[in-house]
């Protein structure tokens, strides 16, 4: 079937296919051929007995199945995926698996991330007379009521007539919406063949023609006339695969561009155009006064978080902005209905507006200051950073857990779009080291360089077993500051101080790769350099950091969150 469809065009986000379905084919296979239509080839999960036949039949498939070892695991791997890739995929069982895979999806959800969940369910003959099955909870409908509220569409595929039409209507959603759909597949309905016949009829989205283009006409106006805008870019340019249309508009009209925090590295951060991280009181002083002395904002792809938005510290006026994104177009306080994020960018471009040139703000985000190495120095956050970001080269990416794992990263210098991976409006913790192992198999051959607290890492870390087992050779940075870090400066107390691990050890227990165990600056230079020239292995370095020690993302924080908790 996938020669039979056209690819995704970022802009309509559908697929568009005019042959019927070959007969002969199962619910199964049809799901598993639209999976692939849509680029999906690995799918993340763990089977149990009500989802083995439909594993069956993905194996048989050219979909690679990687056996986690959680299900929120797999969610989370899926999650990372899908932000590299395009698409991603997790399949469990019913309600043990599923409901254990809520947390994940919750996140994608919340972060626009395009995952499918698939999960097997008792056969409808089964249900018969109420019995008590195993793994059900109050009812057979409770796992998916929960994901109706945790996916943009959701289906069970208990009719055959509309079996395929249900499938294309949650993928459709998933590509439209970037938000997690959620495909639940009655044991006794994987191999059933629909007698009736089927032919793909969703048609591809559309922008209101006049809509676009009054919006397009009001915006790029108002842009000529400004003598300071600047762009804001988010994460949905990401999810939209929109990077070079944004930076052909940017260039075009010599936009200078700013990121948020959920949205870094949405270009690459050498762009002579970029000027920085903007994250409201958070973000350094001359991005935000360059941002907030701004008399044209234009928020493209960006939605409001609290973090993004520097715990409500940023000063944003809305008579100064237009925000577009996949949801919403309101320029000042006019508001325009039916109008696709990519079609605005594009029709804005074309009418070439020709705002006044402004001087960029510093870029110097090193400080012009080579790292060197203090002998015997204890390692701090801003000096581990300081080092890993002279190791970073085009061919890598970063995932990042919350904390001062997100915090001290945000300072990194991100070289490629797409290579910076981080929950960071959910801002579930135990999300990188999953994540490490979706992102690998998204992206075979770059090198993952992976930060994570040592809290996070208690949650998930043994998912690393996984990328071991199939050979990748990320990076994998342990903050060990022996508990929540990031709670201690927000509300200390016992409660954020966990038992220490030996991290440095477990590459010995999970049967590969090389770990390292470093306190100085020397030394964690010197684990560095090793790790980085090392390929084909695991790389875990344990980082003593002092309990006090924190970054100064993390400080500010602290002082306008702490207040709230």
């Amino acid at each position: 079937m996938a020669s039979e469809l056209e690819a995704i065009d970022p802009a309509s986000q559908a697929i568009v296919s005019d042959e019927p379905v070959l007969s002969g084919v199962s619910i199964a296979d049809y799901l598993i051929r639209r999976l692939q239509d849509y680029g999906i080839g690995h799918v993340f999960g763990i089977p149990g007995d009500y989802v083995l036949a439909f594993y069956a039949q993905l194996c048989k498939s050219p979909i690679q199945v990687v056996g986690c070892t959680r299900e929120d695991n797999a969610g989370f791997a899926a999650d990372a995926y899908a932000r590299v890739h395009g698409m991603g995929a997790a399949c469990v069982t019913y309600c043990v698996g599923g409901l254990s895979l809520a947390n994940s999806i919750a996140g994608a959800y919340a972060e626009k991330s395009p995952v499918v969940v698939i999960t097997g369910s008792p056969g409808m003959r089964e249900r018969v007379n109420n019995p008590l099955l195993h793994h059900r909870v109050r009812d057979f409908r409770t796992q998916l009521e929960v994901f109706e509220k945790l996916c943009v569409a959701a289906t069970e595929l208990s009719d055959p007539l509309i079996a395929f039409r249900e499938i294309d209507r949650v993928l459709a959603a998933v590509a439209r919406y970037k938000r997690p759909g959620y495909i639940e597949i009655p044991r006794d309905m994987v191999k059933v063949v629909p007698d009736v016949p089927y032919r793909y009829a969703f048609p591809p989205l559309a922008s209101n023609a006049e809509a676009l283009a009054e919006a397009a006409d009001e915006a790029a106006d108002w842009i000529s006339r400004a003598r300071k805008p600047v762009i804001i870019a988010g994460v949905e340019i990401h999810r939209f695969n929109l990077q070079d249309r944004l930076l052909a508009f940017a260039e075009q009209a010599n936009l200078p561009i700013t990121a948020t925090l959920l949205g870094k590295s949405v270009i690459r951060e050498t762009h002579p155009l970029y000027v920085g991280l903007y994250e409201g009181a958070m973000s350094r002083d001359e991005v935000t006064n360059f941002v907030e002395e701004s008399d044209c904002v234009i928020l493209l792809g960006e939605f409001m978080t609290d973090i993004n938005m520097g715990i409500y510290t940023a000063n944003l006026d809305p008579t100064r902005c237009i925000l577009a994104n996949s949801e919403t177009l309101q320029i000042r306080h006019h508001h325009f209905h039916d109008v696709l994020l990519g079609d605005f960018i594009r029709e804005v471009t074309a009418r070439r507006p020709t705002p006044s040139r402004r001087p960029l703000p510093s870029r110097n985000f090193t400080n012009g200051q080579k790292f060197v190495a203090k002998a015997g120095e204890p390692l701090t956050i801003a000096r581990l950073f300081a080092r890993l970001n002279e190791s970073l080269d085009d061919n890598t990416v970063v995932i990042a857990d919350v904390g001062d794992a997100l915090f001290g990263a945000s300072d990194l210098v991100i070289r490629q779009k797409t290579e910076f991976i981080s929950p960071a409006y959910y801002t579930s913790m135990g999300f990188a080291a999953p994540a490490t192992l979706g992102a690998s198999f998204a992206r075979p051959g770059v090198r993952v360089v992976t930060v994570i607290g040592d809290g996070a890492f208690q949650m998930t870390g043994m998912e690393l077993s996984t990328v071991i087992r199939h050979g990748y050779d990320p990076i994998v940075i342990v903050l060990d500051n022996k508990g929540y870090g990031t709670e201690r400066f927000l509300h200390p107390g016992p409660f954020n101080d966990i038992h220490p691990w030996n991290y440095h050890k477990l590459p010995e227990l999970l049967g590969g790769g090389v770990g390292h165990e470093v306190s100085t600056e020397d030394e964690f230079d010197r684990a560095l350099t090793k790790a980085y020239s090392t390929r084909g292995q695991l790389q875990l370095i344990q980082c003593h950091i002092g309990l006090e020690d924190r970054s100064k993302a993390l400080d500010r924080l602290a002082d306008n969150l702490g207040k709230r908790v």
